[in-house]
């Protein structure tokens, strides 16, 4: 096949259609940034114990984990355009059950929202590696995942505000536009309408599917360092806030603003930096798990180093910018492409799972020994990942000669 024939449909990554993927991803993300300040604050007012609005919060998350792979089932099946359209229909009929709903729904609430992210992403990762060339791949996910990120920088102000002033029409106002707005964009994006995998997997497709991360070594170190490394994300995303106050030392505010900014600006900066042959840099992935692993151990020195700290939210917002995009990119390429979703959904599975083990896990370290007892367990984590990667380093860069060549 000529390059003029691949390339037949394509789109740039930042072309206008483009642009609309990614203002539909900060649109969408909004509403979890925003839930994720506001439900707290309400179902502790509400009576709940921190174990409950643990449970509540968590349910997002593990439900993601849970259905990724059945996510990309449905993909193959239905085509990414039809599986975006009714996810928006589930995710503005879940906001808008938050706006009516009392702390005793927020359970089911959250999972509800989880189902839809987890289709949300899939859908649009799909449609990135279906509507892109292979050369801008890496630059597409890249600029995704930077607009996922972008929430997390003006809405929790916007939702502080909002609890603050105890204005339940500015809520109300919220939750209805962040319904409406994904749904009026998302109805009109450029996704295909069927990706290469257009198929149906049957309950043993999906088992089979399972065991092949045993038998890729790509799938399964990827998926052992995501798992490692995202624990040690959530671990700081849950923990920090309480651990700057408890010591007075630092600002979580400043820290995380100088870590939201640190990935803003990398992944926009770097994104055609990033490999998106289907090539393994092991320095690479190696220098990122060693920024992860730095960031952790500067905040278990909390009380030695003073503000210096602050330097924990550069190294640290140096991994999370460039390790998912990176990792997600290679599998893109090396994963068969008949059940490359399925093994993504997998692979994406792993992040969730870790993230989740990061509050859940760690918070009971926290409880039986230190705040800096648990940052040092997580650096320990980002070592062992980072010795992982440089122990299979043949095995994972062993196809790089032929993947350069075919793409050339």
């Amino acid at each position: 096949m000529d390059s003029s024939a691949k390339s037949y449909g394509k789109l740039n990554p930042v072309s206008f259609s483009f642009i609309r993927f990614y203002v539909l991803a900060f649109l969408f993300f909004a509403a979890n940034s925003a839930l994720t300040i506001i439900l707290p604050l309400r179902s502790e007012a509400a009576g709940l114990n921190q174990a409950e609005i643990g449970l509540m919060m968590g349910a997002y998350m593990f439900t993601c984990m849970l259905l990724r792979p059945f996510a990309a089932q449905l993909l193959g099946k239905y085509g990414p355009l039809r599986v975006m359209k009714g996810l928006l229909i589930l995710h503005a009929v879940t906001l808008l059950l938050f706006m009516i709903g009392d702390v005793d729904t927020y359970l089911w609430l959250r999972a509800l929202q989880g189902v839809a992210t987890a289709f949300f992403s899939m859908t649009m990762q799909a449609g990135i590696v279906e509507k892109l060339e292979d050369k801008d791949r890496a630059q597409g996910l890249s600029m995704y995942t930077l607009f996922t990120m972008v929430p997390s920088l003006v809405i929790p102000i916007l939702a502080i505000q909002i609890w603050e002033n105890a204005s339940d029409i500015w809520f109300t106002v919220l939750m209805i536009g962040l319904a409406a707005c994904p749904l009026l964009i998302g109805y009109r994006v450029d996704l295909p309408g069927q990706t290469v995998q257009n198929k149906s997997y049957t309950l043993r497709d999906m088992v089979r599917s399972f065991s092949g991360l045993w038998r890729s070594t790509p799938l399964l170190i990827s998926s052992v360092v995501m798992l490692f490394v995202s624990c040690v994300f959530g671990a700081t995303a849950t923990f920090l806030p309480l651990y700057m106050v408890s010591t007075g030392m630092a600002s979580a505010g400043v820290f995380l603003t100088i870590q939201g900014l640190v990935v803003i600006l990398c992944r926009f900066i770097l994104r055609k930096k990033i490999p998106s042959d289907g090539s393994w840099n092991t320095w690479l992935m190696a220098g990122l798990l060693l920024c992860a692993g730095l960031g952790t151990q500067m905040l278990a020195l909390l009380e030695f180093i003073g503000p210096l700290v602050y330097l924990s939210a550069v190294f640290s917002g140096f991994a999370l910018a460039l390790m998912y995009p990176t990792l997600t990119t290679y599998l893109s390429f090396v994963l068969p492409a008949d059940s490359r979703y399925v093994l993504m959904g997998i692979f994406m599975s792993s992040y969730d799972l870790g993230f989740s083990l990061g509050g859940l896990a760690m918070g009971l370290i926290v409880q039986s020994s230190s705040y800096s007892t648990m940052f040092t367990i997580c650096t320990f984590l980002s070592v062992a990942a980072m010795i992982l990667v440089v122990a299979f380093r043949q095995r994972m860069e062993a196809g790089n000669g032929e993947r350069s060549a075919a793409a050339n």
